[in-house]
C-alpha cells in the first residue's frame, strides 16, 4: 500500500524520460568514443547477463539505437541517459558483477536507472561524484553495500535520489541536505543507523521522502514542517521516538503519511485537520496515547485510516453524516478500546475494508448496512457470539475474512462462503461438521486460505479435487479421524499444511512429495503409523516439518534439510532413527 504511489509515481517519470531519450536518439549519431569506451568498461564489469540486454553493445556507433538502454543528445554524440531495468520477480533474468568506476567518466549522463538485479554487489564508486549533470539516480532493488558516499551530495542537479532495496549501512550522508534541487529521496529497505541529519532543511522541494524499512532513530525533525511542497512521506520501520512535531500539521499538500512500526508517542492534535489534502494515514505499531481527535473526521480526502496497535482510549469521536466522506478503508486493531459494539458510523458506511479486532466486541453480528462493498473483515480476538452464516452470505464480495479468537458456535454445514472468498480464519471458536462442508466439490477456486486450528471439528480429511488451489491448509487442534488422502497431492500450490493435534491414522503418503511448494509442514500428535516417506526429499522449499509424538517408524528421510531439522521434530515416536536421531541399526533400514 504505502509504496504504491511511489512505484506509479516512478514509472511515469522514467517511461516519460525514456520516450523522450528515444525521440532523440532515433537521428543517426556518432557516439562519443569516449563514452563508448566507458560503457564498455561497464559491460566488462558485469561477468554474467542473462537478461541479453549487453549483448546488444556491439559495433562503433553506442547513439544509433541499438545499444539497448542507451541514450544520447542527438547533437553532441554524448550519452545522457543509461536505463537497465531487471524485473525483480524474474529471478533468471538478471546482471551479475559490479558498477565500474568507468561510469563516472559519462560527463554529460542525466539519467542513470540500474535497478532489479541482486547480483550486482559492491559500492557506489567515488568516480560518480564526477556525474555532475546528473538529474536522476535511481539504483533500486540491487545488492549494493556499505556506506553511502557523501560526495553523492555535491550533484547540483540532482533531483531525484533512489536508492532503495539495497544493503547500504552507516549513516544518511548529511551532505545529501545540499542537493536543493531534490523532489524525491527513496533510502527505503536499507539498514541506515542514526537520526535524519538537520542538514536536510535545505530540501525544501522535497515532494517524496521515503526512509522507511531502515534502522533510524531519535526524533521526527520539526523542520519537516518546512516541505510544503511535500506530497508523500513514509517513516515506517524505524525507530523513531517521541511525539509528532505540531510542524508536521501544516504539510497542506500532505497526502500519504506512513509513520508505522516506530517508538512514537503522545497524543495526536486537533491540528490534523489542518492536512487537508491528506488521502492516507498510516500510525499503526507505534505508542501513541488518548482520544483519537475529532477533527480527523473533517479530512474530506482521506480513504485509508490505520491506528491499529497503539494506547488509543476511548471514547472514539462522533461521526456525523458529513464525517470522513471518503473513507474506504479503516483500522483500529488493538487499542486500549472497549468497542462492545461496532459503532454506527462503521455499520452504516460504504467501506471496503474493516479492521476492529482486539477491540472488546460482544454479542452476535450485526447488520452491515451497506455490506457488499466489503472486501475485508477482520473483528478477530473479540467476544463475539452465534452464528455467522446468514452474516457472510451478505457479505457478496468480500475475500478476506478473519474471526478467530471469539466464541462462534455453528456447523460448518450452515457454512456457506460468498464465491470470491480467498481468505477464511475461523480459528479457536467452537465451530464443529466436519471439513467435507467446506472442501468438495462445490469448493471455489478463488480459496486460497483455510484457517480452522483449535475447534471441534470432526469427521475424515476429504477428498482434494484438481480445481482447488490451496495456499494454506491449517486444521490443527480439532478432532479429525482417518486418512490423509492421497489426492493431497492435487494441493500443488500448497505454502502450509498443519493438521497436528488430531486423531489421524494410517501412513503418510508418498504423494505429499509432490507439494513442490510446502515450506511448513505439521503431521505431529497424531497417530500415524508407517515410515516417513523418502519422497518428501522431492519438496526443494521446505523449511519447518514436524512429525513429533506419532507412532512412526524406520529411517528419517536421509537428504537435507530432513536429516539437519532438530531432533525434537521426531521425538516420541515408535523407532525413527538416523540422522538428527541416532543411527538405525540395519534390519532398521
Amino acid at each position: 500500500m504505502q509504496n504504491l504511489k511511489w512505484v506509479l509515481m516512478n514509472l511515469l517519470f522514467v517511461s516519460a524520460l525514456v520516450r523522450n531519450f528515444v525521440l532523440s536518439s532515433s537521428q543517426q549519431v556518432i557516439c562519443s568514443s569516449q563514452d563508448r569506451a566507458t560503457l564498455l568498461g561497464f559491460k566488462s564489469s558485469i561477468i554474467e547477463d542473462t537478461t541479453g540486454v549487453l549483448d546488444s553493445w556491439v559495433g562503433k556507433d553506442c547513439c544509433n539505437g541499438d545499444w539497448e538502454g542507451v541514450q544520447c543528445n542527438p547533437a553532441t554524440g554524448k550519452v545522457t541517459g543509461l536505463v537497465l531495468q531487471s524485473a525483480v520477480n524474474e529471478p533468471t533474468l538478471y546482471m551479475k558483477g559490479t558498477l565500474s568506476p568507468s561510469l563516472g567518466n559519462l560527463r554529460s549522463l542525466e539519467l542513470l536507472l540500474i535497478t532489479g538485479n541482486k547480483f550486482i554487489t559492491g559500492s557506489i564508486p567515488n568516480s560518480f561524484s564526477n556525474l555532475t549533470s546528473l538529474r536522476q539516480l535511481i539504483l533500486d532493488d540491487n545488492s549494493l553495500q556499505g556506506n553511502v558516499l557523501s560526495s553523492l551530495g555535491h550533484l547540483p542537479l540532482l533531483e531525484i535520489l533512489s536508492l532503495a532495496g539495497n544493503r547500504f549501512s552507516g549513516l544518511v550522508p548529511a551532505s545529501f541536505g545540499s542537493l536543493r534541487r531534490l523532489t524525491t529521496m527513496n533510502l527505503a529497505r536499507n539498514s541506515f543507523s542514526g537520526p535524519i541529519p538537520v542538514t536536510f532543511k535545505n530540501l525544501l522541494k522535497l515532494e517524496n521522502l521515503d526512509l522507511s524499512s531502515n534502522l533510524l532513530s531519535g526524533p521526527v525533525p520539526d523542520f519537516i514542517g518546512q516541505f510544503q511542497n511535500l506530497t508523500n512521506l513514509y517513516l515506517s520501520s524505524n525507530r523513531f521516538s517521541g511525539g509528532l512535531p505540531v510542524s508536521v500539521y501544516s504539510l497542506r499538500k500532505l497526502q500519504t503519511m506512513s509513520l508505522e512500526r516506530n517508538g512514537l508517542t503522545g497524543p495526536l492534535s486537533d491540528r490534523i485537520s489542518n492536512l487537508k489534502s491528506l488521502t492516507s494515514l498510516q500510525l499503526s505499531g507505534n505508542k501513541f496515547i488518548g482520544h483519537i481527535p475529532a477533527s480527523i473526521t473533517g479530512l474530506q480526502n482521506l480513504w485509508s485510516l490505520n491506528l491499529s496497535r497503539n494506547l488509543f482510549s476511548d471514547p472514539l469521536p462522533v461521526v456525523g453524516a458529513r464525517g470522513f466522506p471518503s473513507l474506504l478503508s479503516i483500522d483500529l486493531s488493538y487499542n486500549n478500546l472497549n468497542l462492545g459494539a461496532i459503532p454506527s458510523w462503521i455499520r452504516d458506511k460504504q467501506l471496503s475494508d474493516i479492521n476492529l479486532a482486539g477491540c472488546k466486541l460482544r454479542g452476535t453480528f450485526p447488520k452491515l448496512t451497506r455490506p457488499t462493498t466489503l472486501t475485508s473483515l477482520d473483528l478477530s480476538d473479540n467476544f463475539l457470539t452465534g452464528d455467522i452464516s446468514a452474516f457472510l452470505t451478505s457479505l457478496t464480495n468480500v475475500q478476506k475474512v478473519k474471526l478467530s479468537k471469539n466464541q462462534l458456535r455453528f456447523d460448518l454445514s450452515k457454512l456457506k462462503l460468498p464465491e470470491g472468498v480467498a481468505s477464511i480464519d475461523l480459528s479457536s471458536n467452537l465451530v464443529t461438521g466436519s471439513l467435507s462442508s467446506l472442501i468438495n466439490n462445490k469448493t471455489s477456486s478463488f480459496l486460497e486460505e483455510i484457517h480452522l486450528t483449535n475447534n471441534q471439528i470432526s469427521g475424515k480429511i476429504p477428498d482434494f479435487g484438481e480445481s482447488l488451489n490451496l495456499k494454506f491448509l491449517n486444521i490443527g487442534s480439532n478432532k479429525i479421524s482417518g486418512q490423509i488422502p492421497s489426492s493431497i497431492s492435487n494441493l500443488v500450490e500448497l505454502v502450509r499444511l498443519d493438521i497436528s493435534r488430531n486423531h489421524i491414522t494410517g501412513g503418510i503418503p508418498q504423494a505429499i512429495g509432490q507439494l513442490a511448494q510446502l515450506k511448513w509442514l505439521d503431521l505431529s500428535i497424531n497417530a500415524l503409523t508407517g515410515r516417513i516417506p523418502d519422497s518428501l526429499l522431492n519438496i526443494k522449499t521446505i523449511k519447518h516439518a514436524s512429525f513429533r509424538a506419532n507412532r512412526l517408524c524406520g529411517q528419517i528421510p536421509q537428504g537435507r534439510p530432513f536429516n539437519i531439522f532438530p531432533a525434537a521434530a521426531y521425538l516420541h515416536n515408535l523407532c525413527l532413527c538416523g540422522k538428527p536421531l541416532p543411527a538405525c541399526r540395519k534390519t532398521m533400514k
